[in-house]
């Protein structure tokens, strides 16, 4: 069996595996998409073709929409060449239930796929945005995307040389989405919606900031006309809905490749690409999914209440992101992937065998997080950590990784545990030294840093864009060192950068000093360290 359109047409096949296949005339939804776009993503990876994909094809299969989707990859553009082109933009969704069945589904609802790095395919991509049908530009591209500046806090050199250049032939990303709106406003001011769905605060907001400097510099030195910025201000013409998108899409996984090679499939191998993306014509996720939007869409969009999307306000988005992000979720998995990396582990629902590893997410989901989250009425912020701790994380059959989830950790522990400390300060009822395990889960991810685990033995940090500063920091402490860790210590932990809050001056600095000599002690410290602490919050 091979994943293209021609072996689509052979149905029976398909049947006889058990794949469900798509329900709607897939040539008229292409033609249809080409002619009156309605809804492109940037960010090709595997959440958008396991998550948001699948819901338009539930709105195809259902009669409710004639367009579908266009995949637009700016970083790796590589991706689209291998997992994409090849099958004709279909992709194999492999669900992976707790109960552990599989379910396995044909995602067809990709009309389109390109490159921004391709003077053919951008100049598609200004087509696009030129079309007055465009209601919704969606983006999966990770947090760090919409930040404009470098360390030392000089604008990064391809957003200065954007600035400088205009929005003719821009490198950046943002840049470049900045350059496609203008083309847009150009073509006739139309409305649209610019959707981030990325797993960070405000997500909206950082979006709206990012492609408002570039409108704001291009018109103050002369280089886009005035009323762009205007435009890009005027919420009636261009919206930057907020959104919280949670569904784990783990890389591909090789036991999920061989039981489709089992079943007849053919060229399903794993890609890597150039940029270490990895990269498959299947997709491996778990079967919870949740997508809150906020209903700022002066183009209208396509009715994805239909297909589960929560349409709510700006403030209950909020809420729920909060809830998500700083406590029910995001937190539990960064304090696995710390430990489970120290600790040996190479799957996720692994830790979850160690009963400390469990009793240490729970106290830090249920006792230090849950008193400063506001339930935001549609979902319960209980049984949603219910199901985090019970059902999702536990789950055999879902192959992820601590060291995946440790990928840009200085990006997000801001979010996932400096939004809490704050919550603290804030709250006159609440004292902050009764965060024990937060503090801890800190100097875990210090003690992590070093690239030296529990046993003593040396192991690849994952990707993060603070690591060789950080590094840099810690170079010279070992295992076993006695300390004093001040010295190198308190630069870090009063980075506001990093916690969100001066550690130090939120009364956590000296802890989580204490807590990272602990762990380095020696061999076995970590988990020595991680029992004598959740055991004293039993």
């Amino acid at each position: 069996m091979y994943l293209n359109d021609t072996a689509l047409k052979d149905t029976g096949q398909w049947e006889e595996a058990g794949i469900e296949l798509p329900h709607f005339d897939r040539d008229a939804m292409i033609e249809a998409t080409k002619t009156g776009p309605e809804w492109v993503h940037f960010g090709a990876g595997n959440i958008f073709r396991a998550f948001l994909a699948a819901l338009q094809q539930d709105l195809l299969d259902k009669g409710l929409t004639k367009t579908g989707l266009i995949a637009a990859s700016g970083y790796d553009g590589e991706a689209i060449e291998r997992v994409y082109r090849p099958y004709d933009n279909l992709s194999l969704l492999v669900t992976l239930k707790v109960s552990g069945t599989i379910e396995k589904k044909v995602i067809a609802s990709i009309a389109e796929a390109l490159r921004m790095d391709r003077d053919d395919q951008y100049g598609r991509m200004k087509e696009i945005f030129r079309s007055p049908s465009l209601k919704m530009v969606s983006f999966t591209i990770t947090e760090k995307t919409y930040n404009l500046l470098g360390a030392g806090g000089e604008y990064l050199p391809d957003t200065a040389d954007d600035f400088a250049a205009g929005p003719s032939n821009p490198k950046s990303y943002i840049g470049r989405i900045a350059a496609f709106t203008y083309e847009r406003y150009l073509a006739g001011k139309f409305p649209l919606a610019l959707v981030s769905m990325d797993n960070c605060s405000h997500n909206g907001d950082k979006l709206a900031a990012s492609v408002e400097a570039y409108a704001r510099t291009w018109v103050e030195n002369g280089l886009a006309e005035k009323g762009f910025l205007d435009y890009i201000h005027d919420r009636g013409k261009v919206s930057f809905p907020w959104t919280m998108i949670d569904k784990i899409t783990p890389r591909p996984d090789e036991s999920v490749r061989a039981m489709l090679e089992k079943l007849g499939f053919q060229d399903m191998d794993t890609q890597l690409t150039a940029k270490n993306t990895n990269a498959a014509p299947f997709v491996n996720a778990e079967e919870a999914q949740y997508l809150v939007i906020e209903d700022a869409f002066p183009n209208g969009r396509p009715p994805l209440e239909k297909a589960g999307v929560l349409f709510t306000e700006r403030d209950t988005v909020d809420k729920v992101e909060k809830m998500k992000v700083c406590t029910c979720l995001n937190p539990l998995h960064t304090s696995l992937a710390v430990f489970g990396c120290l600790l040996g582990y190479t799957k996720i629902s692994d830790e979850m065998k160690n009963p400390d590893l469990v009793k240490l997410v729970e106290i830090i989901g249920y006792q230090e997080g849950l008193p400063v989250v506001v339930d935001p009425g549609i979902l319960s912020p209980r049984k949603f950590i219910d199901e985090v701790i019970r059902v999702r994380i536990p789950n055999p059959f879902m192959p992820d990784t601590p060291q995946r989830i440790a990928t840009d950790s200085s990006q997000k522990i801001p979010i996932r545990f400096g939004e809490t400390i704050k919550a603290y300060l804030a709250n006159g009822n609440l004292n902050v030294n009764d965060l024990k395990l937060i503090p801890l889960t800190l100097a875990a991810w210090l003690r992590y840093l070093l690239g030296i685990d529990d046993t003593g033995k040396a192991f690849t940090v994952s990707p993060d864009p603070r690591y060789e500063t950080l590094s840099k920091a810690l170079n010279g402490i070992k295992l076993c060192d006695k300390g004093p860790f001040t010295a190198k210590l308190k630069p870090i932990l009063e980075d506001k950068s990093i916690f969100s809050v001066n550690l130090y001056e939120a009364g956590l600095g000296e802890r989580v000093e204490a807590y990272f000599g602990e762990l380095l002690s020696g061999p076995g410290a970590v988990a020595a360290t991680l029992k004598k602490y959740v055991s004293m919050e039993r």
